[in-house]
């Protein structure tokens, strides 16, 4: 057998590590409802239904689907994955960070703008001149809507106090 053809095979045998990843994280998930709910097992009742039946549920499921995700990553049965382009994903977790950042000090409107706008750059509109003004104007309107219209309370910035 040739070193390609065995290196080959080792490489088909191997677990898919992303697939243990994801159940890892599944597990983790279950074990953390577990561990939320074991302090509402006494409150069943008479029916031995309580606020802690479906969240058990759910953590069994998850523990289920960790399983099959196990079992499919030692069979290799996950279709072969595209490449990840790194570059749009950083746009987006930077607007994520720039609107945690700035949504207590400038607002909803134009932290979640920012946020548009460079979402918008991940997708491939780099025209940020463009993007943010039009997010700031639709965020302020959802703004408008949200603490206006339905009375919920939203973080308003400078730009939100104009319209208080």
């Amino acid at each position: 057998m040739s070193l390609d053809r065995q290196n080959s095979v080792k490489e088909q045998r191997r677990p898919d590590r992303a697939a243990l990843a994801i159940a890892a994280v599944l597990v983790t998930i279950a074990g953390t409802i577990f561990f939320d709910v074991a302090r509402l097992k006494g409150m069943a009742g008479y029916s031995q239904i309580g606020p802690a039946t479906i969240p058990d549920w759910i953590a069994f499921a998850l523990v289920g689907l960790a399983i099959w995700t196990v079992i499919a990553a030692f069979r290799r049965d996950f279709p072969e994955r595209e490449h990840q382009e790194f570059g749009p994903v950083v746009w987006i977790v930077a607007g994520l960070i720039a609107q945690m950042l700035l949504l207590r000090t400038a607002g909803f409107s134009i932290a979640t703008g920012v946020l548009f706008a460079l979402t918008a750059a991940g997708f491939g509109k780099k025209r940020l001149w463009i993007t943010l003004p039009i997010g700031i104007v639709l965020c302020l309107v959802i703004w408008l809507i949200f603490a206006g219209l339905l009375q919920l309370s939203l973080p308003a910035g400078p730009l939100e106090h104009l319209f208080l």
